[in-house]
């Protein structure tokens, strides 16, 4: 891997329509993504069957989706684990972008939406 520091500010991508996922990094055990969510944007509720995805919280505030039909507060500063096969998504309730970080182990991952 030839670049081994990243800056999020360089980094980051963010679109009005949708969370925004930016892949910055990829080897062949691990994935690093940086994902934007403007305030009122959703990331959608899913499962990884193989693989944990974790994320860190550098700026914003939200609601976590652990489980389908539960919610719990985030904010800044703060680690959110799924491990495989566990519901994980975000809502956007604050007044400033969400931007997180995440690591997803192993590669390659698979995208499973959660119907509401």
């Amino acid at each position: 891997m030839e670049n081994r520091i990243f800056d999020m500010e360089e980094v980051k991508v963010s679109k009005e329509d949708a969370a925004t996922k930016t892949v910055f990094y990829s080897s062949d055990a691990t994935s690093g993504s940086v994902w934007v969510i403007q305030p009122g944007q959703t990331l959608q509720k899913h499962q990884h069957t193989q693989s944990d995805d974790i994320w860190v919280v550098l700026q914003g505030e939200g609601i976590y989706y652990p489980e389908k039909d539960k919610e719990v507060p985030f904010h800044k500063g703060q680690v959110l684990l799924a491990p495989k096969g566990m519901c994980h998504g975000a809502k956007n309730i604050g007044k400033e972008d969400i931007i997180f970080v995440s690591i997803v182990a192993p590669v390659p991952l698979d995208y499973q939406p959660i119907e509401e």
